[in-house]
């Protein structure tokens, strides 16, 4: 009976040593040592992670670690945070084996994007930041805020998160990445009269008018300003240039 406990306990310590970490530390470890604000914006020390890539390499391990089967047991929120922070990771990679680069755009072909090359391998399938994105967070998931934590690398997206993205505190990390995004002046300019809105609002309304009813439904519950049908809108120019320093 011993001998049997012994080797119960020793299956689940091999088991507990694998299994998937949902708080994402090294994520979390990651982002603090390799980001810093200025302003409002979220900024990359990419030469940094050039130079040591140890600790993102880790991290893209454990996502890779992921079998179909493990990830069909995770939780809807967990399902949801796992992707958005593999997306998130992924776009790091793709700017450090480039390194150094103005733009993330730099990095598409003549008839490709950067967002169609398929350099991630999750659960057995080849897949590109596109097919996360798209075919996977937006198709599943109905969400629109997931536009605010998803990060294209670029000075005009919303700031990459500084923390990883957990089940246990999704729905407060989506409405703060929203409000942070919407409150910051450089990519929104919201009055009654003029929204002066990020380009996300205009590549992305049908999301926003599928899940609140229009893009003015939306920014009116994060803006003290009264915004309605007679509040012009119109988008401003978006600053792909990278999120460095």
């Amino acid at each position: 009976m011993e001998k049997i406990m012994k080797y119960i306990l020793l299956f689940l310590l091999s088991f507990s040593a694998y299994a998937f970490d949902h708080e994402h530390k090294v994520w979390n470890q990651f982002l603090m040592a390799k980001t810093k604000m200025k302003g409002k914006q979220v900024l990359v020390d990419y030469q940094s992670i050039k130079m040591d890539p140890s600790l993102l390499k880790k991290y893209l391990e454990q996502l890779e670690g992921v079998t179909k089967s493990e990830f069909q047991e995770f939780n809807e929120k967990q399902k949801l945070s796992y992707w958005i922070n593999a997306y998130n990771a992924y776009t790091v990679k793709l700017i450090v084996d480039n390194y150094p680069v103005k733009s993330i755009k730099d990095l598409g072909g003549f008839l490709s994007s950067p967002w169609s090359k398929e350099f991630i391998k999750l659960m057995g399938q080849e897949m590109s930041l596109d097919d996360i994105e798209h075919k996977t967070i937006r198709k599943n998931f109905k969400e629109a805020r997931i536009h605010f934590v998803v990060n294209c690398a670029s000075m005009g997206c919303p700031s990459l998160y500084r923390e990883a993205i957990v089940a246990d505190k999704i729905e407060e990390q989506l409405e703060a990445a929203t409000k942070h995004f919407l409150t910051n002046s450089a990519k929104n300019q919201i009055s009654k009269k003029h929204a002066k809105l990020s380009k996300i609002f205009d590549w992305y309304e049908g999301d926003f008018e599928k899940y609140h009813g229009s893009v003015r439904k939306f920014i009116q519950k994060y803006t003290s300003e009264k915004v309605d049908k007679d509040t012009r809108v119109s988008y401003l120019d978006y600053d792909w240039s990278l999120n460095k320093f």
